[in-house]
């Protein structure tokens, strides 16, 4: 009999990469990273982050279905790609997106950052990239060195705002 894994509950400590990891399973997770790390050229190490900030996102995704879906994907392209290759893997795909807070299918919509711009105006588009960092923060704890790499928004902030990462782990949510 095989026990179904469930997403972790809210808890006051933040929900560690190990866990994450359990929601996707040992077998697929090494398959993934190898993927990306060929697929790349980056060490496996750097792909295993790569897989990390993937399920953060996707955690995200399902937890705050009503505050995020829909957004533009604030991480580099290829975390972007790493979820392609799960939505690929079918079954093991949907398994993962029932086993994440919300429960349901989360649907993938390609678009550009340039052509995203233009439809909700910069403005926005600025709004909206920083809706994840305070929720970010909440499940996950403050952003460290190893995710800049990967959030387009958080490393803007960090290296040409000159933010500290505590600093970016105060924001609170942007003004409605």
């Amino acid at each position: 009999m095989t026990t179904r894994r469930t997403a972790p509950a809210p808890a006051d400590r933040p929900i560690s990469a190990g866990a994450l990891r359990e929601l996707l399973g040992a077998r697929l997770h090494t398959e993934v990273v190898r993927h990306a790390a060929e697929r790349t050229g980056v060490p496996e190490e750097f792909a295993a982050r790569q897989v990390t900030e993937c399920l953060r996102y996707l955690y995200l995704v399902s937890r705050h279905r009503d505050r995020l879906s829909g957004l533009f994907l604030p991480v580099e392209q290829d975390i972007d790609e790493i979820w392609h290759y799960l939505i690929l893997q079918t079954r093991a795909y949907r398994a993962l997106c029932a086993r994440l807070p919300g429960g349901f299918f989360i649907e993938h919509r390609s678009i550009g950052y340039e052509e995203y711009q233009r439809e909700p105006g910069r403005e926005q588009a600025i709004e909206e990239a920083l809706r994840w960092i305070p929720l970010y923060c909440r499940e996950f704890g403050p952003f460290d060195e190893g995710a800049l790499p990967h959030w387009t928004i958080v490393r803007f902030l960090h290296q040409r705002m000159g933010m500290s990462l505590a600093e970016i782990a105060a924001l609170g949510p942007p003004a409605a």
